[in-house]
């Protein structure tokens, strides 16, 4: 690794936001390439990041605070990454399905997967199957993230599904699920074509799906 991309990968690992912003334009500033500063400066310690949380060693809140850092440096590397023509590795629809209302998770695992090199188009909680749909075919993405926290959301996820299905999109995405009550037998039972069961898990399971 570029020693001038050091003070990056320290700073996400550490969660530290500032330093990882003032690391980032240090290293635009001396020509460093884009694409070398995304993937040794910030995805590379976001993978780190989740092999510390695997291991028990890192925590949600360590995980937050990382991520935080990691989308303040890539906030100030993304007009350079677009100059340079460096393309996302896919594109994602995340969303908390309709009648839930919590984003915790959806952020995190939406942070994870921009650590991880994708382009998430993030429309929030309490979406219908047809927000998907449109998000979806406008964005060009070829993953959908549903979340559920609550057992009685879950059926909405099989409608998101359903949507897709109708839409004659089902063929054109794959669609990934996660929250606290869903598991992976759920996920075969309606259909879905992958279960992440952490923020950590589902970065590495939607480049399983691309």
């Amino acid at each position: 690794m570029n020693p001038k991309l050091q003070p990056i990968y320290d700073a996400v690992l550490n969660g530290d936001l500032e330093s990882a912003k003032k690391g980032v334009q240090s290293a635009i500033d001396a020509d460093i390439s884009a694409d070398e500063i995304l993937q040794d400066g910030l995805i590379f310690p976001m993978n780190k990041v989740g092999e510390l949380f695997e291991k028990q060693e890192y925590f949600v809140p360590e995980m937050l605070v990382a991520a935080r850092a990691m989308q303040g440096g890539l906030a100030i590397l993304k007009p350079k990454l677009v100059a340079s023509g460096v393309k996302p590795i896919g594109t994602v629809v995340m969303g908390t399905v309709k009648g839930d209302l919590h984003d915790i998770g959806k952020n995190l695992v939406t942070m994870m997967l921009e650590g991880a090199g994708f382009s998430v188009v993030d429309i929030g909680v309490d979406q219908g199957p047809e927000k998907f749909v449109e998000a979806a075919k406008a964005s060009g993405a070829q993953i959908v993230g549903l979340s559920a926290l609550l057992t009685t959301t879950m059926p909405g996820m099989k409608d998101i599904i359903e949507a897709f299905a109708k839409a004659g999109m089902r063929s054109q995405v794959k669609v990934m699920i996660g929250g606290a009550p869903v598991t992976d037998a759920y996920a075969k039972q309606i259909g879905a074509d992958a279960y992440a069961a952490d923020a950590s898990s589902a970065a590495r399971v939607a480049k399983t799906l691309i």
